[in-house]
């Protein structure tokens, strides 16, 4: 008798069950230039984590901020604050998957979009964020993608991720190089909508 109603009751209850998963696309390079509302080169000068919220909506923020080097696309001021969801306090962290993690003296160029809004305000989340690093055989500033992978096709982002990256023959794309195509991509744009 009892085991006649173990089955609705298990129907009911996975019915309640939610499971929520991200899953991003990843964007061309042309999405990434033209979904951003903001696009920046800058230097990580703060960090830090807090939590917000009461009860089931408790939750941590990160709030990163910036020193603007340059603008690429949009007008953020001097210094600008990110808040991307996650993070640490005390002992407690609460992880993001594929949300890019900043440390002070980080230099970055990011794709923003919708800050404050969502929970990654980066378009494609770790796609927007892309760190500039020294190359450990030349010294010279490079591209380095979500991953930590240096970036060596643009034309490649959103279509065939290993390619952008793996491509021996070419050298990792320097910050003036990607912002130079960035600049490229958005006149191409403007273009378009004067004819």
């Amino acid at each position: 008798m009892k085991t006649k109603y173990l089955l609705p009751l298990t129907l009911i209850a996975i019915g309640f069950v939610r499971v929520s998963a991200t899953i991003v696309v990843p964007p061309t390079f042309e999405q990434l230039v033209q979904q951003a509302e903001l696009i920046f080169q800058g230097t990580v000068t703060d960090v830090r984590s807090v939590w917000q919220g009461e009860g089931a909506q408790r939750h941590i923020d990160t709030y990163i901020r910036f020193q603007i080097d340059e603008n690429v696309k949009g007008n953020a001021t001097s210094s600008y604050t990110l808040r991307v969801l996650g993070g640490t306090v005390g002992d407690e962290t609460m992880e993001v998957t594929d949300s890019p993690k900043f440390k002070v003296g980080d230099r970055e160029i990011l794709f923003v979009e919708h800050n404050n809004e969502q929970f990654v305000p980066l378009v494609g989340i770790n796609h927007g964020h892309f760190r500039v690093q020294p190359d450990e055989q030349t010294g010279r500033d490079i591209m380095m993608n979500g991953d930590g992978e240096p970036v060596r096709d643009l034309s490649q982002l959103g279509h065939n991720e290993e390619a952008a990256t793996t491509d021996d023959v070419r050298q990792a794309i320097s910050p003036d190089d990607l912002k130079s195509s960035i600049h490229q991509q958005l006149g191409d744009r403007s273009n378009l909508f004067a004819k």
